[in-house]
């Protein structure tokens, strides 16, 4: 009689993940082909690059200003004596729009992208390879994530010569960026390598890709996995999450006595069947409507508004306290009477419309039960994107409406549902001391964000203790809530989620001194905010640094992860490598970034990663969500948005844009003293050996220099 109740904590704590992932994945696969197969020596083939984007996404040309801002695609060849460029990079029929941010007309590519460039033969078996570089954008979230790939052209048939070749042309050739002008030849930069490059582009090279250019012969073998983006949750993960919740809220005292009312509603009339049928599909499409008008509400700039801002955060905070204290009891969230009695006046009138009234009623009636796990949903799915709240509430509604429709087709498994009764409202108990936890990590974040210091890391676990802690005391019978009904024994599927809770409770405990707590790194405010730690110094190994007695700025306001020293000025870090000569780890993270958190707690604190942090890098923390306003002298207008940027946040954020061409979190970038990228950056990914593997690449691409 219990069913369902055991699935609660995994399914509440799932949904809540997905509250904060971040989406990063590639959104352009390449395939490389010759305009034709078969060639003289001496003569032209077209080189074809084809992208393919996924949907909702979009990728920038190379054919106009590059001055404006974003990142064009450009295709860098390595030198050889096989083939020469002639002419510029052309793309294929890109779009032309105006963008608001760049304050200009970019163009790129939906769906599919396609560049040629013009090369000549000069001999047999030509090697054709080089890199990539492209930015890829969201419709949906505004989020834009640089890529790049190693290519090779392979399969040209070359008939004998017929005209001695020419010498290829050694340099950067980057054709010009205005209509009518010819391109131009720059000397490439001088290099330890013995490979020379040759940038092609539509124009010239925006500045922040510059970073990348010295960096050229040394993104090779590391390129494809140090510029892999994350994989977290998914869309489709979300609508799972969204589906279970709506078996969950089956389980509720609002609706689960109301299916077998419902279903023999139906079981008594003419086409009773269909009519249960259109009943089901009608909740659906209520739902749904209910999530199409929140993705209308959403829209990228929202995004960074709710991830980051005090106000949206608070208000989430009160909103899950709120629906917390309503499953605990101390009172119903309602609709207006009136309203309800309306909807339910009309469900009464017969026909197709009755049933979907009848629908409706349901909706408004159930509410009380209903109405925190959708609102928290919703939070869930309230990130700038459009897609997400639809897709949440339609997997919802989908489970919400398949027992009223089964049951009223199949009216024999009635007899297999268990009685309502008390442990009905154990499940919205249940639930109420979940939305109390959760609601805790909307609060964290405004308070990271702002240096409240009101929910450090100690605090936050003393919460979730005693919440945890009550909830156990409660499955065991130990308390009960206003509309608990005595329990004479404890059932065995109780037990066995106190016992479940009580470890919970127990493996928090260490966290209070220092455990690191890995499993819950995404939802516990930093290590660093922890008073006492009993793990002080002990994860640090190697040299001890002499960064400490450096005067640093923002010091006061930021820490380093596992006790390493480091700077959060980007000049000042710079400054400070060259003088020890060591190259840069800049790791571009935020207070409310989740992934930020668990990359420290899961592949910082790995010996390998930390060792090589610690003695091989200088390291540097640019936090771009934080609030704390600089002096105005300090202010600047930016280049890519021109607007004046006045906060920390605001312009660690900016120079992440402009300078590297990226605005997600985390993003780590290992570079020279003078800010250039040694390899490619590296985004979330939980594998040590990986991160170890890509420090060791910048050290060694540092060496050459």
């Amino acid at each position: 009689m219990k069913r369902g109740i055991i699935l609660i904590f995994s399914i509440c704590l799932f949904v809540a993940g997905y509250a904060h992932a971040q989406v990063q994945k590639a959104k352009a696969h390449w395939t490389y082909s010759f305009s034709k197969p078969e060639v003289k020596k001496g003569e032209t083939v077209d080189l074809i690059f084809t992208a393919t984007i996924d949907k909702d996404w979009y990728m920038y040309s190379s054919d106009f200003d590059p001055d404006l801002g974003p990142m064009l695609t450009t295709f860098t060849f390595e030198k050889s004596n096989t083939f020469e460029t002639v002419g510029k990079l052309k793309p294929q029929n890109p779009k032309t729009k105006f963008e608001e941010v760049w304050q200009g007309n970019v163009r790129y590519f939906e769906g599919k992208g396609v560049f040629k460039q013009t090369v000549k033969i000069l001999a047999d078996n030509p090697v054709i390879k080089g890199t990539s570089e492209y930015q890829t954008c969201s419709h949906v979230s505004g989020l834009c994530i640089p890529g790049g790939e190693d290519f090779e052209f392979k399969g040209l048939k070359v008939a004998a010569a017929t005209n001695a070749s020419e010498q290829p042309t050694v340099g950067a050739i980057t054709p010009a960026d205005k209509p009518g002008t010819a391109p131009t030849i720059e000397p490439t930069a001088p290099t330890t390598s013995s490979d020379t490059a040759i940038a092609v582009s539509a124009g010239d090279i925006p500045a922040a890709a510059d970073t990348s250019a010295a960096a050229a012969t040394t993104i090779e073998a590391t390129q494809k996995s140090a510029s892999e983006p994350a994989t977290s949750g998914s869309l489709l993960g979300f609508a799972f999450a969204a589906f279970l919740s709506g078996l969950v809220a089956l389980l509720t005292p609002c609706v689960f006595p109301i299916i077998p009312m419902t279903v023999s509603f139906f079981t008594n009339q003419e086409k009773g069947k269909f009519k249960a049928f259109v009943y089901g599909i009608s909740i659906i499409l209520i739902y749904t409507l209910i999530g199409t008008v929140v993705s209308r509400l959403n829209g990228p700039a929202f995004a960074n508004f709710l991830s980051t801002h005090w106000l949206p955060n608070l208000l989430f905070f009160a909103i899950f306290i709120t629906f917390g204290l309503s499953f605990l009891g101390l009172f119903e969230i309602v609709l207006p009477s009136g309203f309800v009695n309306k909807m339910d006046q009309k469900a009464d009138q017969g026909g197709y419309a009755g049933v979907f009234f009848m629908a409706f009623t349901l909706v408004l009636v159930s509410f009380s039960c209903t109405g925190p796990i959708v609102g928290s949903l919703l939070v869930a799915s309230a990130g700038g994107e459009v897609v997400k709240p639809i897709v949440g509430m339609a997997a919802f509604s989908a489970a919400f409406a398949i027992p009223f429709t089964s049951f009223a087709l199949f009216p024999q498994w009635l007899k297999s549902l268990p009685k309502s009764g008390g442990w009905l409202n154990t499940v919205k108990v249940v639930l109420g001391f979940l939305e109390l936890a959760l609601a805790l990590k909307f609060f964290s974040i405004a308070d990271q964000v702002y240096h409240w210091h009101l929910l450090d890391r100690e605090v936050y676990l003393a919460f979730w203790i005693v919440i945890f802690a009550l909830l156990g005391f409660y499955l065991l019978g130990k308390i009960r809530t206003p509309h608990d009904s005595p329990i004479e024994k404890v059932s065995v599927p109780r037990l066995l989620l106190a016992i479940i809770t009580f470890t919970f409770v127990v493996y928090m405990l260490p966290g209070m001194w220092g455990a690191p707590l890995k499993a819950l790194a995404g939802y516990l405010p930093p290590q660093s905010t922890l008073d006492f730690d009993l793990n002080k110094r002990s994860a640090v190994t190697g040299t001890p640094s002499a960064i400490s007695g450096e005067a640093r700025k923002y010091a006061d306001l930021f820490h380093l992860p596992h006790e390493l020293e480091g700077f959060f000025d980007y000049q000042e870090a710079l400054a400070y490598a060259k003088k020890v000569n060591k190259p840069v780890f800049i790791d571009f993270t935020g207070h409310g970034c989740v992934n930020c958190r668990e990359m420290e707690a899961r592949v910082w604190v790995d010996p390998a990663v930390l060792q090589r942090l610690n003695n091989d890098y200088v390291i540097v923390a640019l936090y771009v969500d934080d609030k704390t306003e600089l002096p105005e002298s300090q202010w600047y207008t930016s280049k890519y948005d021109n607007k004046v940027k006045k906060t920390i946040g605001a312009q660690n954020a900016d120079l992440q844009i402009v300078k590297y061409n990226n605005n997600a979190q985390p993003h780590y970038c290992l570079v020279d003293h003078e800010g250039n990228l040694l390899v490619a950056p590296k985004n979330y990914d939980l594998d040590p050996a990986k991160f170890a593997s890509f420090l060791d690449s910048g050290k060694a691409a540092f060496g050459k220099k």
